[in-house]
């Protein structure tokens, strides 16, 4: 699938992802990658004004969906089973980028990295690992 095809399903089977504010928005999708933005926007912050640990463990969760759906096709049941996060530094106030690549893309499971960074920043702000399970084809 490509960017607009995943971005397409993603609005149909997941309408609920931009109520009260942007949502991740899919910037590309490559061979075994994904890139997401996730706009800054009070909905997303925590007290301090940056961006929340749940609003980046969604978008890190996200974007390895996504990098999975444009190599597998529209498969709404394919379910995360772990996703393990290391936090690193406070985010800039600014949008953040998830860099989703997957390690492994096997029949019953897909196993990836993301690397989540502010707008404009080099550093990494949360480094996260993911599995999930992938219903029979």
């Amino acid at each position: 699938m490509d960017r607009d095809a995943v971005s397409a399903f993603l609005d149909e089977v997941f309408p609920q992802i931009h109520h009260g504010g942007p949502g991740p928005v899919i910037e590309s999708v490559g061979p075994m990658t994904a890139t997401m933005r996730l706009p800054y926007h009070d909905r997303h912050l925590r007290p301090g004004g940056t961006m929340s640990g749940p609003a980046m463990m969604g978008l890190a969760d996200v974007a390895l969906y996504v990098a999975i759906l444009a190599q597998i096709g529209p498969v709404a049941l394919a379910v995360t089973t772990n996703l393990s996060f290391n936090f690193m530094r406070k985010p800039a106030q600014a949008d953040l980028l998830a860099e989703a690549r997957l390690l492994k893309l096997g029949r019953s499971l897909a196993v990836g990295e993301v690397l989540v960074r502010s707008q404009g920043r080099d550093d990494l702000v949360c480094h996260a690992t993911g599995t999930y399970a992938l219903p029979p084809r």
